[in-house]
């Protein structure tokens, strides 16, 4: 896999890994009633995983414009 791939790649698999950590930590309620739970991890792990769809597809497409142009 080349480089590019794989750094456009890491987003997503940040994403996974965010929602991963969100499970493992899971959610509590404490003595006085309140929710604790590390909500920050859903959207941020939504970011991550869209801004990894938008690379992959801006580096797929521009490497097919580059092997269109060589060919």
């Amino acid at each position: 896999m080349k480089n590019k791939y794989l750094f456009a790649s890491t987003p997503m698999f940040l994403g996974v890994l965010c929602l991963i950590i969100y499970s493992m930590i899971g959610s509590r309620v404490e003595p006085d009633g309140t929710l604790v739970e590390p909500f920050f991890l859903i959207p941020l792990s939504y970011l991550f995983v869209f801004s990894g769809i938008i690379s992959l597809l801006f580096v797929g497409i521009i490497s097919m414009l580059k092997r269109k142009r060589i060919n």
